[in-house]
């Protein structure tokens, strides 16, 4: 039995002890044993994707119960690494469920429900068959929609995202369902070796392509696939969103790597326009959505979205530059988009930790009514903040490699060699990176808001006042993510040639690690040099804290209110800027784009026309796709059905007639 079959069977075993404790263990101990038994079960995933990704081979083959090739898993260097990045988030999230799973989320249900839904991430990357894929994926869906539907007695908001989430779950896997189904009709076969040899210049391909880019684009949030994402993340507990968008979203991920770089591989142009179409097009909207959302977890709902944006707009641009033999800008494309998902699983499952301890401690996550926790919640705000620096792509992180890459990819694509590549990529590229740069100033922005606001201003709210620090198990998940945030960003080229032997052999002797200086890829310099970074940093910022910390020892702060207003008095929350109103101007220039709401309600004091006693304003901005979409279509089905109802009268001579009628369709038929 080789290491990979041994990890898997180990996973499979640790899933039946983690259903089994989650089932009969009593609820005292819930908790901490299915806490650590999930720990165990992702962690099992971590060491055989490593070992997977090292180039280890073993094959786990499970009998079927129908009249049918057995199932068979033999994760390769792709789904190594996809299977790492999963099983990694799931082992942060399982650790801080073992302290924050209260009331519904330490239920039965949602124990057993967790381990079976890592259980399915973690082996979808190994199926090597269609069968084995879409069995894995709704393992996976069916155990996430188990997990939200836990918390449906305590909230009733849940039932209405269960609902979404169930549709947009169905439809990505019918899409899914429907690709895999043209290219096995193509084929012949259902076994990916064999789809592998299909001519990606066929129409069966394209059609294949379009149906399973939407399908995989629905599980990684892509618009106009998205709706599920604001209303579920926010409902679920703070370690089951940081599983689902750290961790889920890259099996979708995985799915367009597969269809790409392994199944269809060489496709025409028009495959990578589309793809970066769809991408740059989802990280704009996310990132719009989040820099002006309130709600903390749906701010990093959106910002996901405008994340896996990104990853679909650096493969987009290998796609694209790779049909025009810009093969050196290609994968350096293909290495930021790889580089982007890691990264992103590390600090938005940081982020969504740090949500769910913030929640935890104040049942608050309007960030108007939140502020002063960087004080109360020292650990929390620490991890929290080296996790926004990451997903602001600000330097030594992770993601500032990440968007670094993708931007010298982008810039050298447009030419190469002295060679000018085709008139679509010599637009495309330039557009690529006008899109980049103002996603990049909108997630500063969004972030400067999300921490500054929450962590840094003074409490608005009593819940906020009364805010104390997380247990200690759960701000080891917490350190640990923030630390990986950095750590990768510091470890580019190491990082970098791990990654790039996850796509091919082909592509793993031209990458170059040189110590901590970066990456050359065929011909493409892209310069990461973290120290370099760090000693920059380090001059601008220790200058900084040291003036900072020298002003606060010879003007410490002032416990006692001064004896006059006129320009002195105390910071008060009112005085300070809400979400909203640092949002506020964003709204203005977007407003076409974003459709924002305002309701504003004066209240004058007694019958005087001219005397305002109080001003209440509120605004909400609702997802534009949704409201002019989503509604619109959703309507017309509703009255489509009313007007079916009408055929159902409970007249048995009338559905006597159906059926005459019927019948005489299908005589007619078969005798044509």
């Amino acid at each position: 039995m080789t290491p990979v079959e041994a990890g898997m069977l180990g996973q499979v075993a640790l899933l039946a002890a983690a259903v089994a404790a989650a089932l009969l263990v009593p609820a005292r101990w819930r908790s901490r044993v299915g806490g650590i038994l999930c720990t165990l079960l992702a962690a099992a995933g971590v060491v055989t994707g490593v070992i997977a990704l090292s180039g280890g081979q073993g094959s786990l083959t499970i009998p079927a119960a129908l009249p049918m090739d057995p199932l068979v898993l033999s994760p390769d260097r792709l789904g190594g690494l996809v299977m790492v990045v999963v099983s990694a988030v799931g082992v942060l999230a399982s650790l801080f469920g073992i302290g924050s799973a209260r009331v519904a989320s330490a239920s039965r249900t949602a124990w057993a429900s967790m381990a079976v839904f890592l259980f399915g991430m973690q082996l979808v990357p190994a199926a090597t068959d269609v069968v084995s894929f879409l069995l894995l994926w709704e393992i996976m869906t069916l155990g996430s929609t188990a997990l939200l539907l836990a918390h449906h007695a305590t909230r009733g908001t849940v039932a209405s995202a269960l609902v979404w989430y169930s549709a947009m779950s169905q439809l990505s896997f019918f899409f899914v369902l429907a690709g895999f189904a043209v290219l096995a009709g193509a084929t012949g076969d259902t076994g990916f070796a064999a789809l592998a040899t299909l001519d990606p210049a066929s129409w069966q391909a394209g059609l294949a392509f379009v149906l399973l880019l939407l399908g995989f684009g629905g599980k990684a949030e892509l618009v106009p696939l998205h709706v599920w994402v604001p209303r579920v993340l926010p409902e679920a507990p703070g370690h089951v969103a940081a599983a689902m968008s750290g961790a889920m979203v890259n099996i979708g991920v995985y799915g367009a790597l597969l269809v790409c770089v392994r199944l269809l591989p060489n496709g025409p142009a028009w495959w990578g326009v589309l793809i970066m179409v769809l991408g740059g097009v989802s990280a704009l909207y996310g990132i719009l959505q989040a820099s002006v959302a309130s709600n903390l977890k749906v701010l990093l709902a959106y910002s996901t979205t405008e994340n896996m944006g990104l990853v679909f707009l650096g493969l987009g641009a290998s796609v694209l530059l790779r049909r025009d033999h810009a093969t050196g800008a290609a994968d350096a494309a293909l290495l930021a988009a790889l580089l982007l998902m890691v990264s992103h699983a590390a600090f938005k499952a940081t982020l969504f930790l740090g949500a769910g301890a913030v929640a935890r401690s104040t049942r608050e996550m309007n960030l108007d009514r939140l502020g002063g926790l960087g004080g109360r919640m020292p650990w929390t705000a620490g991890a929290f903040g080296a996790a926004a620096l990451g997903a602001a792509a600000l330097p030594v992180t992770s993601g500032f490699v990440a968007e670094w890459m993708l931007l010298q990819a982008l810039v050298h694509g447009s030419r190469v060699g002295g060679e000018v590549v085709s008139v679509t990529a010599s637009v495309a590229m330039p557009l690529a990176v006008a899109v980049i740069a103002l996603t990049a100033g909108l997630a500063l922005l969004t972030f400067v808001k999300a921490y500054g606001i929450a962590f840094l201003a003074r409490p608005r709210s009593e819940k906020a006042k009364q805010a104390r620090e997380v247990p200690l198990i759960m701000r080891i998940p917490l350190v640990i993510g923030a630390i990986l945030v950095i750590g990768l960003g510091l470890l580019p080229g190491p990082l970098a040639e791990a990654l790039a032997s996850a796509v091919g052999p082909a592509f793993t002797p031209d990458v170059r690690t040189i110590g901590l200086a970066g990456v050359d890829a065929r011909g493409i310099d892209v310069v990461l040099d973290p120290a370099t970074v760090v000693a920059i940093a380090a001059l601008v910022l220790v200058p900084v804290l040291a003036a900072i910390l020298v002003s606060a020892r010879r003007h410490p702060t002032r416990v006692s209110p001064l004896p006059w207003a006129g320009g002195g008095s105390r910071l008060r929350p009112r005085m300070q800027y809400t979400a909203t109103s640092y949002a506020e101007p964003l709204v203005r220039v977007f407003d076409d784009v974003l459709r924002p709401t305002r309701d504003v309600e004066v209240t004058h004091v007694g019958e005087s026309r001219y005397l305002v006693e109080r001003v209440h304003v509120e605004q909400s901005v609702s997802d534009v796709i949704e409201t002019r979409f989503y509604r619109p279509v959703l309507g017309l089905a509703q009255r489509f059905g009313i007007l079916a109802r009408r055929a159902q009268n409970g007249s048995i001579h009338r559905y006597l007639s159906y059926s005459f009628v019927a019948l005489l369709v299908v005589l007619i038929v078969v005798s044509l």
